[in-house]
């Protein structure tokens, strides 16, 4: 899944996409570098970043999502609204992914429900400008899965089929640093939960501190790509359904090496790994 961020804030690219005409060339490079899924947001969900009106997000994402849905490609929404939701979906998405779970828009679930198209439910326990302070857990692992089993519950009651849901453990959303770290070592119980799962580490903070220079200065984005392709790899071969990435050319080498080495029976074993074996390696579309 390619990152295309039509938003003027994003941590990662600065903006770069903001124009549609970029937004939708850019989409088009990572096709063509070998991206399953165009994620396309209009509002940036770095930590401290503030809501934009719906009707800018609509601006941003409407004509990205029109344009790349026409050239051919399978094409993602990233948004907590409703209204945006199935204003994409008439545009020609085939998947929403929610970083909110469904909890930002309680209109969320009935839209998918109507829809039948798949649906990312992330672990969320807040809005980017509050999300740090909800970073308490007991045993993360424990506690994300059982916040998701919640939401998977209320989605069954609203009429979402088993079928359209992927889940996704949300790293770096109320998870500053450590509690990262658990959630990718212990993937496979995720998994083993039944339903697909997205991974989304691409750049993140977490992964600047790892990379920190000798003065505690967080690698920069942009040297963070070299560490998402080492956990692409990783949560693939663990049995990861898709990885959210913006660098897809190196992603693309690192899931086929997964692959590879999920294929000769190779396993990413740990005491506490749960994952299935006939889960899929990461890399397929939404229709599969």
């Amino acid at each position: 899944m390619g990152v295309v961020n039509v938003t003027p804030d994003s941590f990662s690219d600065g903006g770069r996409w903001f124009e549609p005409s970029a937004a939708v060339a850019h989409g088009r490079s990572l096709l063509d570098e070998g991206a399953d899924i165009l994620d396309v947001g209009g509002e940036s969900t770095r930590p401290g970043a503030a809501r934009v009106p719906v009707d800018e997000e609509l601006r941003r994402v409407v004509p990205v999502i029109e344009a790349l849905a026409r050239a051919g490609a399978a094409v993602s929404v990233d948004t907590t609204r409703a209204l945006v939701a199935r204003r994409a979906l008439d545009a020609g998405a085939v998947l929403v992914n929610d970083v909110s779970g469904g909890l930002a828009d309680e209109e969320m679930y009935a839209v998918v429900a109507e829809a039948g198209v798949a649906y990312v439910t992330m672990h969320w326990r807040g809005h980017a400008d509050v999300m740090d302070a909800n970073d308490v857990y007991g045993d993360v692992v424990a506690d994300v899965r059982r916040e998701l089993a919640a939401r998977v519950e209320a989605m069954r009651a609203a009429g979402v089929r088993d079928e359209q849901v992927v889940l996704d453990p949300g790293l770096g959303f109320a998870k500053a640093g450590a509690s990262n770290w658990p959630l990718l070592a212990r993937i496979g119980e995720l998994v083993g939960d039944g339903f697909p799962v997205l991974v989304g580490a691409s750049r993140k903070r977490f992964l600047g501190h790892l990379l920190a220079a000798p003065d505690g200065a967080l690698a920069p984005p942009l040297d963070r790509d070299e560490a998402t392709h080492a956990i692409s790899a990783l949560v693939a071969a663990a049995g990861a359904w898709a990885v959210r990435v913006h660098d897809v050319r190196g992603t693309v080498h690192a899931v086929r090496v997964a692959t590879a080495w999920h294929g000769a029976g190779g396993r990413i074993c740990t005491d506490r790994t749960a994952g299935r074996d006939e889960a899929p390696v990461a890399g397929g579309t939404a229709s599969e």
